[in-house]
């Protein structure tokens, strides 16, 4: 059970992929601008918050298994 866990997740985080998260009227304002910086710092705070629902019920699912498995 444990190596298929550990295997599940080797496969996961061998197989990401960056992603770019904006809508279409972001992506219109921020590509005007020169240098991209803005662009990639709104890319980061989209993803940063897509990921934190993913965490947190996660974290759920980890202390109800292990809850149930006592």
């Amino acid at each position: 059970m444990k190596k298929t866990i550990l295997l599940t997740l080797a496969l996961f985080l061998i197989g990401s992929v960056d992603v770019e998260a904006q809508c279409a009227m972001c992506r219109a304002v921020l590509e005007s601008e020169e240098g991209q910086q803005t662009a990639k710092g709104i890319n980061n705070g989209i993803v940063y918050l897509m990921a934190i629902p993913y965490v947190l019920v996660g974290a759920v699912g980890v202390a109800v298994f292990r809850m149930l498995k006592k």
